[in-house]
């Protein structure tokens, strides 16, 4: 291709379609212009993810009504016993939150695996949700934390969306084109804690994640949550009753026989970066791996056989 066409396709190919733009200061006026707009508009919350979908042309808004400038959704506290997130809290923010590093450390931890801090610098806790990536971290964390999701609209007002509901398919969810996002809420909870990640490098995206929350009584598990990410067009939750764990001993070979029974139904992607098989051999050294950590920040470890091999 001569040098004047690549400049000319370059040009067309990475530069996004020309839109408007909109920045309002409160959540009102952002709902009005949703409302008023309908399918034309996208809501920019950060833009990690839809900047480059808009350069390379692969979304095509009219109008972006971005949130950035509205305060009132970038706040973090805690509310009779919940971990309240505005969708616009930074995920650098959050992660470095003494609130969330306190009473929500599977939180903590998994954002640390999000690109890297430029990008959580400006990356946002609701737009990743929002944008429902089959391999990003957070929402396969909401899963396994039992995050309630809260959408605004001007038509309908309020309501509140479990994320076992919220993720539809890839980069789909339960949001109306008129809603908004508004807050995540995540009950308080006790036990252990475990997410683990394999990437080609530090700052992809998984090939396959896990999240993992362990609640023991008298040294058997009274409650457990695994959710995965990579595995299939939206994360896989799984909790202990349906995966036979819960008055089980926390030991390595119920570990393992639960990640051999996800890893059996779990449909993932074969792409560049790894096979169907390969995704599901991950699994079946992730789970166990998350499990063991998990249960032994619950307070007691493995009972038969030790630690499992990295």
């Amino acid at each position: 291709m001569p040098p004047n066409q690549i400049a000319s396709y370059a040009a067309h190919a990475l530069k996004s379609a020309p839109f408007a733009y909109l920045a309002p200061l409160r959540l009102a006026d952002a709902l009005d212009h949703l409302a008023e707009l309908g399918e034309d508009a996208r809501v920019l919350a950060g833009g990690q993810s839809l900047i480059p979908l808009l350069a390379l042309r692969l979304a095509r808004p009219g109008v972006l009504v971005d949130l950035g400038r509205i305060a009132s959704l970038a706040e973090v506290q805690e509310r009779e016993g919940w971990l309240v997130l505005g969708s616009m809290t930074r995920e650098l923010q959050a992660e470095r939150s003494a609130l969330v590093a306190r009473g929500w450390p599977l939180l903590g931890a998994a954002l640390r695996f999000i690109g890297h801090s430029a990008i959580r610098s400006r990356g946002t806790v609701g737009g990743s949700l929002a944008h429902a990536d089959p391999a990003a971290e957070l929402p396969a964390v909401a899963l396994a934390l039992q995050a309630e999701l809260v959408a605004q609209s001007k038509g309908r007002g309020e309501r509140t969306i479990a994320a076992l509901d919220f993720f539809l398919g890839p980069y789909t969810t339960a949001l109306a084109s008129d809603e908004i996002l508004t807050e995540i809420r995540i009950p308080s909870s006790s036990g252990g804690f475990s997410f683990q990640e394999v990437a080609r490098r530090h700052g992809d995206f998984a090939l396959v994640g896990v999240a993992a929350t362990v609640e023991l009584e008298r040294g058997r598990i009274k409650g457990c949550r695994v959710a995965l990410t990579g595995v299939s067009d939206r994360p896989v939750p799984g909790s202990g009753t349906e995966l036979g764990m819960v008055g089980e001993e926390p030991t390595p070979k119920l570990f393992r026989a639960v990640a051999q029974q996800l890893a059996a139904v779990v449909r993932p992607p074969s792409d560049l970066h790894g096979t169907a098989g390969y995704r599901r051999q991950l699994v079946s050294v992730l789970v166990p791996r998350a499990l063991e950590e998990a249960s032994a920040r619950a307070g007691v470890g493995p009972i038969d056989g030790g630690g499992l091999s990295p």
